[in-house]
């Protein structure tokens, strides 16, 4: 078991650079140990498959030098808030015990960003829970875990953020670790240009995604930030650490 500082668990693979590849790339230049649970394969995706996106979720992890990766096969636009999707989450949760989540949007234009996102934060509570009962890889029982920070993504449609972290230095690599789903997002070059063009692949998405960092990063006086929210009321212990 690799027990990791932060676990972003989003929905479809490329969600979790998206929503957080500036602060993942943050956090392991620091020394922390961060990785990666994706929900589902993407397999509905409009453009790539199933393989592509497994290879190109493997290329990110290598750009961001997560210490962990994995997918949990959940079924793309199907899946439900349910005891077996909420059990499969738990599982991963008692597995890395990371100290912080962050999840997707908790409303958003894709149902299946705010259903993930619901999925997860009541996943994380249960998680705590020892009566909830799961096994590891090898039958053995795992011990209840919950970690003490989740947040979520803010994705398609603005919600205001409970707090916003500066990225500047790590935005290059949070971009380099989206266009590695080269399937999905305009590199410079159309990649397979018989597949229907799409929302992600039009060669203005990748400036809208770095004018809301830039947006977020005017609130604390830094160039490119990434925002957050929080379900719980965040607390520090020193003024003088808030901008």
């Amino acid at each position: 078991m690799v027990k990791l500082d932060l676990l972003v668990i989003a929905v479809h693979p490329d969600d979790a650079e998206l929503g957080a590849g500036g602060v993942m790339a943050k956090y392991v230049a620091e020394g922390k140990k961060v990785g990666v649970v994706d929900l589902t394969q993407g397999e509905l995706g409009t453009r790539g498959t199933a393989a592509t996106r497994a290879q190109e979720a493997k290329d990110a992890a290598a750009i961001l030098g997560l210490a962990a990766r994995e997918n949990l096969g959940l079924r793309d636009g199907f899946f439900e808030n349910a005891e077996k999707e909420k059990l499969a989450i738990i599982t991963a949760i008692r597995k890395y015990q990371p100290e912080i989540v962050i999840t997707n949007a908790i409303t958003d234009r894709h149902p299946d960003h705010g259903r993930a996102g619901q999925l997860v934060n009541e996943a994380c509570f249960l998680a705590g829970l020892r009566k909830v009962e799961t096994s590891d890889t090898d039958n053995k029982p795992q011990e209840a875990f919950r970690p003490r920070l989740v947040l979520q993504f803010v994705q398609d449609h603005y919600i205001r953020p409970d707090i916003v972290i500066d990225i500047t230095d790590y935005y290059a690599t949070k971009e380099k670790s989206i266009l590695a789903y080269k399937t999905q997002f305009y590199t410079g070059e159309n990649v397979n240009p018989d597949e229907p063009q799409t929302y992600i692949s039009n060669p203005d998405f990748m400036a809208s995604t770095a004018a809301r960092a830039r947006e977020f990063g005017r609130y604390i006086q830094a160039k490119y930030a990434e925002g957050f929210t929080s379900q719980k009321i965040l607390g520090v212990e020193n003024l003088f650490d808030l901008r």
